[in-house]
């Protein structure tokens, strides 16, 4: 039992999130509303600096610059699309987490899909072709030559009158 509580509190910290949120005191906006506004876009931006985390959780200078430009376009009365457009257009398309669909995005949208769907469908070829390959080699091994054939069925004429006198 000594033994397994060390080992459950190692693995329960390493389970727990860290995802300490880095949006500091002084960037809160006074209104709730807004300021879940600010957090909700600060979590759909990615950080320039930490390239796979939001700017709400990334701890990095520029990410809080960020966060502080949306709560600033936010307090000046812009809607969310209309802060989402204005930081796409000063630090282009890269800066979203998810990005739009278009036709120029459309390719990253539709080769993860197709790529699966294509691994699927040579996954069941090949299980196709080997049960096929398979049950050919069961044929191969059960057939039997003619002379083989010819002692069967001896063997079977010689049985058959031994049936009847039973």
């Amino acid at each position: 039992m000594k033994r397994i509580l060390p080992a459950l509190f190692a693995l329960m910290l390493t389970l727990m999130p860290f995802a300490a949120f880095a949006v500091q005191p002084d960037e809160i906006m006074a209104d709730p509303a807004q300021e879940a506004r600010a957090r909700n876009l600060s979590r759909e931006l990615r950080c320039m600096v930490c390239q796979n985390q939001s700017i709400d959780d990334s701890d990095a200078p520029l990410a809080r610059d960020l966060r502080l430009l949306v709560r600033e376009r936010i307090a000046a009365g812009s809607t969310d699309q209309q802060v989402m457009d204005f930081l796409v257009a000063r630090y282009g398309e890269f800066v979203l987490l998810k990005p739009r669909v278009e036709s120029r995005t459309l390719l990253l949208w539709l080769v993860p899909p197709l790529v699966l769907a294509g691994g699927g469908l040579a996954l069941w070829f090949g299980n196709r072709r080997r049960n096929r390959a398979a049950a050919g080699e069961e044929g191969a091994l059960f057939q039997l030559t003619p002379e083989e054939e010819a002692r069967l069925e001896k063997l079977i004429a010689d049985e058959a009158p031994s049936e009847k006198r039973v």
